[in-house]
C-alpha cells in the first residue's frame, strides 16, 4: 500500500511539473499614446490572472495554454482588450498603447484617496484643471487659475471654497495647498504662496471641495488644492512662452496718476527629457510688473528642477526643487474715495523675499506589489518685509516627512492606504516678540476605498494628529524698542491632539450617472501668526491671542454627476447640495477695550453654511469645432449661529455685550447705521457664477470668460468706520455685485507655434476682490507659445 502511495505521489509531481513546463508566457510594454511614455502600475488582466506594470511599463504573465481575452487598463485612459490563443511553451510579446479617454469622467485623480481613481467614481466634489487653461488665459499665479473654478473665490489671495473662509489678512488658511501630495504652507502664518507654484511644469490641478482633514490634516478644513507637477515623456519637449501686457486708464480718467506705461512683461520655459533611467524636468519663470496702483511693483523669478531615477523595475528615487525670489512693493488699501488707486502713505509695504523647497522621495513596489513611499520636504522662507510703521520680516523653516503604505486587493476590490507624518517648524520674527518658536505635528492615518458589484464605491478614512508649539514662558512684544505687552505661556508649551474621520459613497445609477454622498470632519490648529502676532497696520494695532483655540467642523454633501455626449462633444453636469458647520471658528475681530481700537484673531463661536452648486465641464467637437467648457453657479447661505438684532445691540444688557452674538454683530459692517443687520458671515459672496469657453476653428481659437460675484454684504465694521478712508461711501455706491468679462483670440501658424491676444476686464469695470484695493483695469496681453 505504501508503494502505491509513493508511486501516485511521484506521478502527480511529474504531472504538475509537466503542466508547469508547458505554461505560456505573455509579456510586453504598456505605453501612453501619443508620447509612448511607459505606463507605471497599469493593470493587465487575463481571466483570473493579472499583474501590474513596473517603472518601465513592462509586464509578464505566466498562463496555462488556451484562449484569453486580455484587458489592459489605466485610470484616465481608454481600456484596450485583445483576444489571443496561447500554445504550450509559447512566449508572446504584446506591446499595447493606451490613449487618453474621451470621457471626462474617466479623468485620473489622486487627491480624494491618495491613489489614482476615475473622476466619475470619487465620493466628493472635485474639479480638475489642465495646463491648457493656464496657457490660454496667461495666468501668472495659481490664484488666477483657481478663480475660474466654480465655488472657489479668492479674497485678497485668501482661498474660499463654498464660503468656508473669509479674509484673514495673510494669517491662517482653511484651504490646504499641496504640491505633489505634500503640504506647502508658510510655517508662521500657515498661509499658501500661490505665486510660488511652478505653473510652467503642471500636469494638472485638483480642487477638492469640503473638509479633508482625515486625509491631509490641519488646514484642510475647507478643502484642498493639489498641484501635480509633470514628468518627462519619452520624447524630449521644450517650451518657451514670453508675454507682455499693457494696462489702460481707469474709467475715471482723473484718477490716472501715471505718465509712464503700466505693464507687466516676462516669460516662462520648461524642458522635459529622459536620459535612460533618469527623468529630468526643469523650468523657469520671470515677471516684471509696474502696477496701476501707486508706488507698487513686482519683480519675481523662479527656477525649478525635477528628477526621477529608476534604480530597478520596482524602485525609484527622485529630488525636486523650486526656488523663488521676489522683490516688490504693495499697499493694503487705497488713499480715499476719490483716489482709489493712490496709496495712503503708511500702508505701503516693501518686500525682498527668498523662498525655496527641496523634496526628496522614494517609491518601492515589493514582490507582493504593495507600494511603499517615502516623501520629504525642506521649505525655507526668508521674508524681508515691512512698512514705515513696523518691521514685518520673518524667517521660517519647515521639515516634512511622510511614510505611506498602500495595498491593492483586487479580488475583493479594496485599496488600503496607511501612513505616518512628521512636520517640524522653526520661526523667528519681530512680529512674534522677536523670539524663536518651534512646532511639531505628528499624525497617523488610515484610508480604505472599496468597489463592490462594479457599481458601488465606498471610501472611509481616519487620522489622528498631535500639534505642539514650543515658546518662551514669557513673551515680550516691542515697538521701537519699548515693551508694549507681555504674555505668559505655562511651561512654554501648547499641545493638542485630535482624531478626525470621513466617509463617502458613490453609486453608478446608470450609464455615466453617479450619485454620491460624503461626510467629513475638519480641524485647524491656530498658526503662530494668529496666536502671537503683534504689529501695527495702517495705524491699527494687531494683537496676539495666546488663548486662541483650534477650530473644528464638518461638511456633508449629496451630489449627482451625469455624463453626456452630444455628437463629438462629451462632458458632465454636476449638481451638489452641501452643508458645513464650524465650531470655535477663528476670525480677526475688533477689540473695543483698547485705545486705539485694535484687531485680534478670536474664536467667534459656531457657524453654519448651506448651499448648492451646479457646474458643467466638457470638451470635444461642438458644431464641428473643437471646444472646451467650464461653467458653474454657486449659492451659499453663511450664518453665525449666534447673532444679535439691531434692538439687542442698542438696548442689550451689560452681560449680553460679552456674548458671541453681540461681538459678531457689532464687528459687522452690515449692522452699521441704516443697514439691515442681516446675519451673514463676513467676506462672502452669496451668489457666484463663472464660465470659460474656448473653441478652435482651423488655425484660429476664440475664447471668452465671465465671472459674476454678488455684493459682499458684510465686512469688518472697523474697515468702513476707521481704517480705510472712503470705503463706506464706495460700498454704498457699488452694492450690486460685479460682472468681469474677458476675451481672447489665438492663431496657430504651425503645430508648434501659437500667438495669442488676451483681453482682461473687457468692460474696464472698477471693482474690488477685497475691500480697499481696486483690481486691474482693462488690459491687453500678447503671448507667444513655442514648443519643439
Amino acid at each position: 500500500m505504501n508503494k502505491i502511495k509513493a508511486t501516485l505521489s511521484v506521478l502527480l509531481a511529474f504531472l504538475a511539473i509537466s503542466l508547469f513546463s508547458q505554461n505560456a508566457t505573455l509579456t510586453g510594454i504598456l505605453s501612453e499614446s501619443p508620447s509612448n511614455s511607459p505606463l507605471i502600475n497599469a493593470t493587465v488582466q487575463a481571466g483570473s490572472s493579472g499583474t501590474i506594470t513596473d517603472f518601465n511599463g513592462h509586464y509578464e504573465l505566466k498562463l496555462m495554454p488556451g484562449d484569453y481575452e486580455v484587458v489592459f487598463s489605466f485610470v484616465g485612459l481608454e481600456t484596450v482588450s485583445q483576444k489571443l490563443t496561447l500554445v504550450p511553451n509559447e512566449t508572446r510579446q504584446l506591446d499595447v498603447s493606451l490613449s487618453e479617454s474621451a470621457n471626462i469622467l474617466s479623468t485620473a485623480t489622486v487627491t480624494s484617496g491618495k491613489h489614482e481613481r476615475a473622476l466619475g467614481e470619487v465620493t466628493v466634489s472635485i474639479d480638475v484643471l489642465k495646463p491648457n487653461l493656464i496657457q490660454s488665459t496667461n495666468q501668472t499665479s495659481l490664484s488666477g487659475l483657481l478663480d475660474k473654478v466654480p465655488g472657489v473665490n479668492l479674497v485678497g489671495d485668501q482661498a474660499n471654497i463654498r464660503g468656508g473662509s473669509g479674509f484673514s489678512y495673510g494669517a491662517g488658511s482653511r484651504v490646504l495647498l499641496l504640491v505633489d501630495d505634500m503640504p506647502i504652507l508658510q510655517a508662521d502664518a500657515g498661509y499658501p504662496q500661490w505665486e510660488d507654484v511652478p505653473l510652467e511644469n503642471i500636469e494638472q490641478v485638483e480642487v477638492v471641495k469640503g473638509a479633508a482633514s482625515a486625509l491631509y490634516g490641519s488646514s484642510a478644513l475647507n478643502g484642498i488644492v493639489n498641484v501635480r507637477t509633470a514628468y518627462a515623456k519619452s520624447k524630449p519637449e521644450t517650451k518657451f512662452s514670453p508675454f507682455v501686457a499693457s494696462y489702460g486708464a481707469p474709467k475715471n480718467k482723473a484718477a490716472k496718476w501715471w505718465d509712464t506705461p503700466r505693464y507687466s512683461a516676462g516669460g516662462s520655459f520648461s524642458h522635459k527629457h529622459k536620459f535612460g533611467k533618469l527623468d529630468l524636468v526643469t523650468g523657469g519663470y520671470y515677471i516684471r510688473q509696474e502696477s496701476i496702483n501707486d508706488s507698487t511693483y513686482t519683480r519675481r523669478g523662479r527656477i525649478n528642477i525635477g528628477t526621477r531615477y529608476r534604480i530597478t523595475d520596482r524602485l525609484s528615487v527622485g529630488l525636486n526643487t523650486n526656488f523663488n525670489k521676489i522683490k516688490g512693493a504693495s499697499f493694503f488699501f487705497w488713499g480715499g474715495a476719490d483716489s482709489l488707486i493712490l496709496r495712503p502713505g503708511a500702508a505701503v509695504s516693501e518686500s525682498d523675499n527668498l523662498r525655496f523647497n527641496i523634496d526628496p522621495y522614494l517609491t518601492y513596489y515589493d514582490p507582493a506589489n504593495n507600494r511603499h513611499k517615502l516623501m520629504g520636504r525642506f521649505f525655507s522662507v526668508k521674508n524681508q518685509t515691512g512698512t514705515s510703521e513696523a518691521d514685518q520680516s520673518n524667517r521660517s523653516e519647515v521639515k516634512y516627512g511622510e511614510y505611506q503604505f498602500q495595498r491593492k486587493m483586487d479580488k475583493i476590490g479594496l485599496i488600503l492606504t496607511a501612513g505616518g507624518v512628521y512636520i517640524g517648524t522653526t520661526v523667528r520674527a519681530p512680529l512674534y516678540g522677536d523670539t524663536t518658536f518651534t512646532s511639531r505635528n505628528l499624525a497617523a492615518y488610515l484610508q480604505f476605498d472599496e468597489k463592490l458589484f462594479d457599481k458601488l464605491n465606498l471610501s472611509g478614512g481616519f487620522r489622528y494628529e498631535q500639534n505642539t508649539i514650543n515658546t518662551p514662558e514669557i513673551i515680550e512684544y516691542k515697538i521701537d524698542g519699548q515693551v508694549v505687552q507681555r504674555d505668559t505661556v505655562p511651561n512654554g508649551e501648547i499641545k493638542e491632539s485630535k482624531p478626525v474621520f470621513r466617509f463617502g459613497a458613490s453609486y453608478e445609477l446608470g450609464q455615466a450617472t453617479f450619485l454620491r454622498a460624503s461626510w467629513g470632519q475638519g480641524y485647524r490648529f491656530p498658526s503662530i501668526a494668529e496666536k502671537f502676532i503683534y504689529t501695527l497696520f495702517g495705524g491699527t494695532p494687531i494683537l496676539p491671542n495666546v488663548d486662541l483655540t483650534s477650530e473644528t467642523g464638518w461638511s456633508a454633501e449629496l451630489g449627482l454627476r451625469q455624463g453626456f455626449k452630444v455628437g463629438g462633444f462629451s462632458g458632465f453636469l454636476d449638481l451638489a447640495a452641501f452643508t458645513s458647520e464650524y465650531q470655535n471658528m477663528m476670525e480677526f475681530n475688533l477689540v473695543l477695550a483698547t485705545f486705539p481700537p485694535s484687531f485680534q484673531s478670536q474664536n467667534v463661536g459656531d457657524t453654519r453654511i448651506r448651499g448648492y452648486e451646479a457646474s458643467v465641464t466638457g470638451k470635444g467637437k461642438l458644431f464641428g469645432l473643437e471646444t472646451t467648457v467650464l461653467a458653474g453657479y454657486t449659492y451659499i447661505n453663511p450664518k453665525f449661529k449666534e447673532w444679535a438684532s439691531i434692538d439687542s445691540i442698542k438696548f442689550g444688557s451689560e452681560a449680553f455685550r460679552k456674548t458671541d452674538a453681540y461681538l459678531n454683530a457689532i464687528n459687522s459692517s452690515i449692522c452699521s447705521s441704516g443697514r439691515s443687520c442681516e446675519n451673514i458671515l463676513k467676506y462672502r459672496y452669496k451668489h457666484t457664477a463663472k464660465v470659460d469657453i474656448e473653441t478652435r476653428a482651423g488655425q484660429f481659437a476664440f475664447g471668452a470668460s465671465a465671472i459674476y460675484n454678488s455684493f459682499m454684504a458684510n465686512i469688518d465694521e472697523i474697515f468702513e468706520a476707521i481704517v480705510v478712508p472712503g470705503l463706506r461711501k464706495y460700498r454704498n455706491e457699488n452694492n450690486r455685485g460685479d460682472l468681469v468679462l474677458g476675451a481672447r483670440v489665438a492663431y496657430f501658424p504651425t503645430d508648434h507655434l501659437k500667438l495669442a491676444l488676451i483681453c482682461g476686464n473687457l468692460t474696464n469695470r472698477e471693482y474690488t476682490a477685497r475691500p480697499g484695493k481696486i483690481e486691474a483695469t482693462r488690459n491687453f496681453t500678447l503671448r507667444v507659445d513655442y514648443s519643439f
